[in-house]
C-alpha cells in the first residue's frame, strides 16, 4: 500500500554551500532580502521553512532552476538579529520535500511542494552491519576532530532508523557540498547509510593524515617560534602531497618558451633548481626571485619591424626639423646602407653643438623615421659605473644598469638607444662610467654585454646608439673614437625665423588653446624678438618667450571678448615681452683708435670681442685685464714681439717697449676669456694705439698670431662669422688656412660679407689700419674655392691645433 503524499505552500531559503538534513539541528545566517522576506513569513504562520541548496555559491539572486529540486523541511527554533541587517536562524530538520510548482519569486521565494517519504527498507544482517559500522565509524570521528557531542548526536546513536543515523551523521561530518547534496537527493535509507559510510572512512583517512603531518612537523617545531612552526607545516603538506613549488614550475616553463642559447638557458634553470631547495620565506629565495623575475622580463627575442624607406625618412624629418642638412643626409645615409646590407652593423653618432639646435628631438625623429622605440639615457651627473653595468645581485637592492633597465622598460630588443649629455659623465672611487660605455659602444663587442646583475650575455647589436654633447673636449678619447661625430651649429637669424614661423610658433598656439587667426605675430616681428630678447645659438630661449606671447594673448582676449585678432608689432613688442633685454648692436660713429672687434666661440654660439688699448709714457709695464686665461695672455706677449721685430717699419720707436706703458683690456670682465686665436685682434690694437692710426669700424678679425707674424687657423668659424653679421660688421678678416671652412658657410652670411684671407700679420694691419697701403689688400666676395691667395705661402712644419 503506497504511502499518501501531502502538498502543500511553503515559503523557500536558498542556501548558499550549505545542505540541510531532517532529524539534525544547525546554525546560518540570512542576509539576503528574499530570505529575510520569506523568514517573515514563515514566522506569521507555523514557522516551518524549505530549505533549498543552490547549485553556485556565486549566484546572489538565484531563481528556481539555479536550485536544487529537493530540500528540507525545517522548523525556525530560534531568530538573533545580527549587524547589518541579517539574522542568525537555529533551525530543525523535519522531512524531505521536492519542489511540485514555483509559485512567485518577488518579493520571496515561494513554492508548492511534495513530501518526500523514505522508501521502503527489508530488515536483515546486513542493514545491522550498516549500522554498527555506522556507530564506530561516528564515534571515531567525533574523537579525532575532538567535537562535543550534541543532544541530536546522542539520539542518533540511540536510534535503530538507518535514515535518520545517516541524515544526523552527513549533517555533522565535514563531505564536500556536492557529496551532501547526493545524500539529501537519495530518498532509500539503505543506500543513503551505504553511501554515508562510504564518504566517513574516507573522511577518517584524511584526518589520520592531517594528524600524522601535524606530529611531523611538531617534532621539529621550537616552542618560542610560530612562524617556523607554520613554514614546516607547510613543507610536510607538500611532501606528504608530492606537489612541487608552482612559482618554480611556472619559471621552467618561462624560461624554455625563450629559446635562449645553451649558457644562458642552464644558468637560468639552475637559478630555478636552487629555489627549490631554499626554505620558504627565505631571504635567499627573495633574492632568486628577484632576479629570475629580471631576466625573464627582458625583450630576449621581442623586436619592432624596422622601417627602411629613405623617401619617406627624408619627408618626415624635413617635417619636424629645419636646416641641420649635414645631420639629416647621414641618416639618410644610415637608412640606405641598411636598406642594402640588412645584417651590416650602424656607426655610433655623436651629435655634438650647442644648446637648443635640436640634439635629443632629432634622435626622436630618428627613432620614428626607423618605426624603432625610443630609450633615452640621461647621463648628466652619473659617476657610478654600477649605473651603467648594474649592481651585484648579492646585495641588498640590487638592480640592473639604467641599459637594460631602459630596455625591459620600451619592451623591445632593437631600440634607438639615447645618451644624452655624453660629455658631462664624471668619475669617482666607485669606478669610471665612460669606461664601461667602451664595450657598450663597441660594435664587435655588445653582441655580449654582461650586466653585473643578469650575468648573462645580452645582445645589443641590434640597438642603434646615438649620443649628445654640448662639446666634445670632456669626452675621453677612447670613447669618442667609436663614435662618428657629428657637429650641429649654430641657427643664424632667418634660420631661427623660419623655425619660429613653421614649428615654435604653431605648437605654442595649439598649446595655449589659441586659434590660428587669433594670434599674429610678422616676421620682422619675429626677427627683433631673436635680436632684442634672446642671445642663444639654439632656438629654447626663443620658444620660451613666443609662450610669453601666447600668455598675455589668453589674459587679452579674455580681458576684451570684443577682441578677435592680435597683432604683435615692433610698437606693442615691450607689452608683451618687457623691456627689450639686447640693444641692437651699433657701430662706432668715427673709427676709433686702439679699440678693434675681434670674434670669439663661445658654448652658446659666436660673440662680437672687442680689445682695447691704452699707451701712455711710463717704464715698460704691460697691464692684461678682463680675466684672461693663460693661453690669451700667451697671445698678447707673442703679439708684442712681433711689434718690437717690426717697429722702425711701423714708424714706431724702437725702446717703446722701455719708456711706455701699455694696457690691454677685454671689456666684461665677470667673463673668462681664453683661447689663441684673438692674436690678430691684440696686435691690430697694440699697433693703433702706438701709431694713432685708426681702426676700421666696419672690420671684425679673427686669427691666432705667431712671434714672426704668421697668421694660423682657428675653429668655429662659422659661429663667429654670424655674430660679426649680427654687429652690422661688412669685412671679415680670417686665416687663410680657414679659407676651406668658407664652404660651411650659410649662404646669407657669405652674401652679407666680405672675407678677407691672410697669412700674415702685416696683410691685416693693411686691411684694418687707416694708413698709407702699398698694395691693397684681397677683398673676397666670390666662391671660396676660387679665392687668390693675398700673400704667398709660408712653410709650415707641423699643423697647430685649429681649437680656439
Amino acid at each position: 500500500m503506497e504511502e499518501r503524499i501531502e502538498y502543500e505552500q511553503l515559503p523557500v531559503i536558498a542556501l548558499r554551500g550549505l545542505v540541510a538534513f531532517p532529524h539534525a539541528t544547525m546554525h546560518f545566517e540570512a542576509g539576503r532580502e528574499k530570505s529575510l522576506r520569506a523568514i517573515e513569513k514563515s514566522m506569521k504562520a507555523d514557522q516551518r521553512v524549505l530549505l533549498l541548496p543552490q547549485h553556485s555559491v556565486l549566484d546572489n539572486d538565484p531563481d528556481f532552476d539555479a536550485l536544487n529540486a529537493v530540500g528540507t523541511v525545517a522548523q525556525i527554533k530560534q531568530i538573533v538579529r545580527v549587524p547589518g541587517e541579517a539574522a542568525r536562524l537555529l533551525v530543525t530538520g523535519l522531512n524531505r520535500a521536492r519542489v511540485v510548482a514555483a509559485l512567485k519569486t518577488e518579493p520571496y521565494l515561494c513554492a508548492r511542494i511534495a513530501t518526500l517519504p523514505d522508501e521502503p527498507l527489508n530488515v536483515g544482517p546486513k542493514l545491522e552491519a550498516m549500522m554498527r559500522t555506522a556507530y564506530r565509524l561516528f564515534e571515531e570521528y567525533m574523537e579525532v576532530s575532538q567535537r562535543p557531542l550534541h543532544e541530536e548526536m546522542l539520539r542518533m546513536l540511540a536510534s535503530k532508523d538507518p535514515g535518520e543515523v545517516s541524515d544526523i551523521t552527513a549533517q555533522a561530518a565535514s563531505f564536500r557540498f556536492e557529496d551532501k547534496l547526493q545524500l539529501l537527493n537519495q530518498t532509500h535509507p539503505g543506500k543513503r547509510l551505504f553511501r554515508c559510510n562510504h564518504l566517513m572512512n574516507h573522511e577518517l583517512d584524511i584526518l589520520s593524515i592531517e594528524e600524522e603531518m601535524q606530529d611531523k612537523a611538531q617534532e621539529s617545531m621550537n616552542k618560542d617560534q610560530r612562524d617556523y612552526y607554520l613554514r614546516e607545516q607547510m613543507k610536510a603538506i607538500r611532501q606528504e602531497l608530492g606537489e612541487e613549488d608552482d612559482d618554480a614550475d611556472d619559471y621552467d616553463e618561462k624560461i624554455k618558451a625563450l629559446h635562449l642559447p645553451a649558457e644562458s638557458e642552464e644558468k637560468l634553470l639552475k637559478e630555478v633548481r636552487r629555489l627549490r631547495k631554499q626554505p620558504f620565506g627565505s631571504s635567499e629565495a627573495s633574492v632568486i626571485r628577484n632576479y629570475l623575475d629580471v631576466a625573464l622580463e627582458l625583450p630576449w627575442n621581442e623586436s619592432t619591424k624596422e622601417r627602411l624607406n629613405v623617401e619617406q625618412a627624408r619627408k618626415l624629418l624635413d617635417q619636424d626639423h629645419f636646416g641641420l642638412q649635414q645631420v639629416k643626409t647621414r641618416i639618410l645615409e644610415f637608412l640606405a646602407v641598411r636598406q642594402m646590407a640588412p645584417e651590416n652593423r650602424g656607426q655610433i653618432l655623436c651629435l655634438v653643438g650647442p644648446p637648443g639646435v635640436g640634439k635629443t628631438s632629432i634622435a626622436s625623429s630618428i627613432a620614428a623615421c626607423l618605426n624603432r622605440k625610443l630609450a633615452r639615457i640621461s647621463l648628466g651627473g652619473v659617476h657610478d659605473e654600477a649605473e651603467i653595468r648594474g649592481h651585484r645581485k648579492t646585495y641588498i637592492g640590487a638592480m640592473p644598469g639604467r641599459i637594460l633597465a631602459a630596455l625591459t622598460q620600451v619592451k623591445s630588443n632593437n631600440p634607438l638607444i639615447l645618451f644624452d649629455e655624453i660629455d658631462k659623465l664624471g668619475s669617482d672611487y666607485r669606478g669610471d662610467p665612460s669606461a664601461a660605455l667602451l664595450e657598450v659602444l663597441d660594435p664587435e663587442q655588445n653582441s655580449a654585454f654582461r650586466d653585473n646583475f643578469l650575468e648573462l650575455p645580452f645582445d645589443l647589436s641590434r640597438c642603434m646608439f646615438i649620443t649628445t654633447a654640448n662639446t666634445d673636449d670632456t669626452i675621453p678619447r677612447p670613447l669618442l673614437d667609436r663614435m662618428e661625430v657629428i657637429h650641429l651649429d649654430s641657427y643664424t637669424d632667418e634660420e631661427k625665423v623660419m623655425i619660429a614661423k613653421n614649428h615654435l610658433l604653431p605648437k605654442q598656439k595649439e598649446r595655449h588653446g589659441l586659434k590660428k587667426s587669433q594670434l599674429r605675430v610678422p616676421d620682422s616681428t619675429l626677427r627683433e624678438i631673436i635680436a632684442c630678447y634672446t642671445r642663444e645659438s639654439g632656438v629654447r630661449r626663443l620658444e620660451q618667450e613666443l609662450a610669453k606671447i601666447c600668455r598675455r594673448a589668453d589674459m587679452e582676449l579674455l580681458e576684451h571678448p570684443e577682441t578677435s585678432r592680435i597683432t604683435v608689432t615692433s610698437a606693442n613688442l615691450e607689452k608683451y615681452l618687457g623691456v627689450r633685454r639686447f640693444l641692437p648692436d651699433r657701430l662706432p660713429e668715427e673709427d676709433p683708435v686702439g679699440l678693434v672687434n675681434g670674434l670669439a666661440w663661445t658654448s652658446v654660439g659666436g660673440e662680437m670681442l672687442e680689445v682695447e688699448c691704452n699707451v701712455v709714457e711710463g717704464t715698460g709695464k704691460l697691464e692684461l685685464t678682463g680675466n684672461l686665461g693663460k693661453v690669451m695672455q700667451e697671445s698678447v706677449q707673442a703679439a708684442m714681439s712681433f711689434i718690437r721685430s717690426r717697429a722702425k717699419s711701423l714708424g714706431i720707436a724702437e725702446d717703446f717697449y722701455k719708456t711706455k706703458d701699455i694696457h690691454v683690456h677685454f671689456p666684461e670682465g665677470a667673463v673668462p676669456k681664453d683661447g689663441p686665436s684673438a692674436g690678430v685682434t691684440v696686435c691690430t690694437a697694440l699697433v693703433s694705439a702706438l701709431t694713432g692710426a685708426k681702426v676700421r669700424r666696419d672690420v671684425a678679425m679673427t686669427g691666432e698670431i705667431s712671434i714672426r707674424g704668421r697668421v694660423l687657423p682657428i675653429g668655429g668659424l662659422k659661429e663667429k662669422t654670424m655674430a660679426a653679421l649680427r654687429h652690422g660688421i661688412k669685412t671679415v678678416i680670417i686665416p687663410e688656412e680657414n679659407r676651406k671652412d668658407l664652404e660651411e658657410i650659410d649662404q646669407t652670411v657669405r652674401k652679407a660679407l666680405n672675407f678677407v684671407t691672410v697669412r700674415t700679420a702685416d696683410t691685416v694691419l693693411e686691411t684694418a689700419l687707416r694708413f698709407p697701403q702699398p698694395d691693397a689688400p684681397l677683398v673676397v666676395t666670390a666662391d671660396p674655392k676660387n679665392l687668390p691667395l693675398a700673400t704667398p705661402p709660408i712653410p709650415r712644419k707641423r699643423k697647430p691645433d685649429i681649437r680656439q
